[in-house]
C-alpha cells in the first residue's frame, strides 16, 4: 500500500502558524493525503488534541531546535529538549522509539545544518523536499546528495505554516498497512520518496501578507 503523507506541518501551537488541527484534517483531506504530521517547534502542547479520524492518519510529532540544525521527531508525545546537540537529540528520540529526520538542511543563504557534524550520527531520514525552501529544485537537489551521502532515506514535507500550504510538498510511503507504526517502520527501513512542489513567488507574497 502507498501513502501520501506531509511529514511536516505546524499548527497555532507553533507560535508562528495560523493553522487550527481541524484545518490541517480539512485541507489533508482536500489535498487527497492519506495523513500528516503534527511538527509544532519545540513543543508537544497540541498532540493531545489529535482526533482519531479513520480517513487521515496525524502522526504526533516535533520540531526540535537542536544545536547545529533542527530535527523532525515523529512518533514523540513527550517534549524533546532543545538546545541538544545533532546527536544527543537524535539519541534521546530514538530511546523514545521515535523516528529522526534532519530538517531542510541546505538553502542557498543560509544552511541549516553543518553536514560534516551528521557523519556518524544515527538519523533515520534527511527531508529531502520542504516547499518553503529556495530556489525549491536547488534545495532538493542539495538535499538529496545529502541524503544519499549519509545513506539515509528521504522524505518531503511541506513546512505549512498556513493552511493551503499544506500538501505542497510530502512523502510516498509503502507501508504494509494504514498505521502509525506502519508508517514509522517504513521510514526506517527506507521505503520512502519525496515529492511534491515549493511554493511560487505569489504564494510566498501570500504568506507575507497574511
Amino acid at each position: 500500500m502507498r501513502l501520501r503523507i506531509d511529514l511536516h506541518v505546524h499548527t497555532i501551537h507553533s507560535g508562528d502558524s495560523v493553522i487550527t488541527l481541524g484545518e490541517a484534517l480539512d485541507w489533508c483531506r482536500r489535498r487527497g493525503l492519506d495523513g500528516f504530521a503534527v511538527t509544532d517547534h519545540d513543543t508537544v502542547e497540541g498532540l493531545s488534541e489529535i482526533p482519531d479520524v479513520d480517513d487521515c492518519v496525524v502522526i504526533p510529532g516535533v520540531e526540535v531546535s537542536a544545536r547545529g540544525g533542527h530535527i523532525l521527531a515523529l512518533g514523540v508525545e513527550e517534549p524533546i529538549p532543545r538546545g541538544l546537540s545533532i546527536a544527543e537529540t537524535v539519541d534521546l528520540i530514538a530511546e523514545r522509539g521515535a523516528v529522526s529526520i534532519i530538517a531542510h538542511p541546505y538553502a542557498p543563504l543560509k544552511s541549516w545544518v553543518d553536514a560534516d557534524e551528521l557523519d556518524g550520527v544515527p538519523l533515520d531520514a534527511v527531508e529531502v523536499a520542504n516547499s518553503t525552501q529556495i530556489p525549491y529544485r536547488w534545495a532538493v537537489r542539495r538535499n538529496r546528495e545529502l541524503a544519499r551521502r549519509l545513506g539515509l532515506p528521504e522524505t518531503g514535507g511541506s513546512d505549512a505554516h498556513a493552511p493551503w500550504v499544506i500538501g505542497l510538498a510530502y512523502t510516498f510511503i509503502e507501508v504494509e498497512e494504514r498505521s502509525l507504526d506502519a508508517i514509522l517502520k517504513a521510514i526506517k527501513q527506507g521505503r520512502t520518496e519525496a515529492a511534491g512542489r515549493g511554493l511560487k513567488p505569489l504564494e510566498r507574497l501570500r504568506l507575507l501578507l497574511r
